[in-house]
């Protein structure tokens, strides 16, 4: 084919491409400035992790001599960039649709501020999850191999990051974040869950928690385990209500079991056995 008969087909599939975007749906909306950065996104939770284990990774953009200017530069860099990314998703909220971006930044610069606040809470939580992995797991050789290597480790991290934010009903963002752990590791942890501390995921391929799901402490999952919805077939109607189970402190779930429904509650030190299928309670005295 000639570059001019070529140039001709090309200029057709575009102006049919753009005929398709007037059709009015979801896909045809052009909104890019009004939509949060991925790229953003994912630099922040790297500049949180390097604030969360400040000992053990540094970022490429910044070289101090102590710790204080370290932490003062993420901090003040992460500050900066999550406040935009959340002044812009703040526009998906209806009470905020007929706001200027000027109260939008205003109201992002707090969010922020607070968030901040959170992560000597997030460290609390990250560090019983350091503990729970290095105690349950004999295949660790010290905290450090976790911390570095342990795909278990960073789905939680990102979760816990996720989660604080997702308590602040911040839109978008925390889903971002949870899903991007998602891509790299295969573990899915919906923003909205409950994990209490000593959270241990072994393995992780494939764990699923869903947005109700509600865990206690000194919990471990193996791969493949989904505490997920009963059904469902009711759509959007089930929102907001508790469709995913509740397992309690002490709890060991193997490999590939499922555990569904939002009645359903794994009682005190019950271990559940690798490809269970349990869609009613079970407590220690069942057992």
């Amino acid at each position: 084919m000639d570059n001019e008969l070529l140039s001709r087909e090309v200029t057709d599939i575009v102006s049919d491409i753009l005929e398709d975007y007037g059709k009015g749906r979801i896909i045809d909306e052009s909104r890019n400035y009004v939509h949060p950065d991925t790229d953003a996104v994912t630099d922040i939770l790297d500049k949180l992790k390097n604030i969360v284990f400040a000992g053990y990774f540094n970022s490429n953009h910044y070289r101090s001599y102590t710790l204080e200017n370290k932490i003062s530069m993420l901090v003040e860099d992460v500050t900066y960039n999550l406040s935009k990314q959340i002044a812009t998703v703040l526009l998906y909220q209806e009470d905020n649709r007929d706001k200027r971006m000027h109260e939008l930044r205003t109201m992002a610069d707090q969010m922020t501020l607070d968030f901040m606040r959170r992560i000597p809470k997030i460290r609390e939580y990250i560090n019983t999850d350091v503990e729970a992995t290095y105690e349950g797991d004999p295949a660790s050789a010290s905290k450090d191999e976790i911390i570095f290597s342990y795909p278990g480790l960073f789905a939680i991290f990102v979760y816990r990051v996720a989660h604080e934010l997702f308590t602040m009903d911040i839109p978008l963002i925390p889903r971002m974040m949870t899903e991007y752990a998602h891509s790299l590791t295969g573990i899915d942890i919906h923003p909205g869950a409950s994990i209490g501390k000593y959270f241990f995921i072994d393995h992780g391929t494939g764990i699923v928690i869903g947005e109700t799901t509600v865990i206690g402490e000194h919990v471990k999952l193996y791969q493949g385990v989904t505490l997920g919805a009963l059904s469902t077939r009711g759509g959007q109607s089930l929102r907001g209500t508790r469709r995913h189970p509740t397992i309690e402190d002490n709890v060991t779930i193997y490999s590939n079991a499922s555990i569904l429904g939002g009645d359903t509650v794994i009682g005190r030190n019950v271990v559940i056995g690798g490809n269970a299928f349990i869609t009613k309670s079970v407590y220690k005295e069942n057992v």
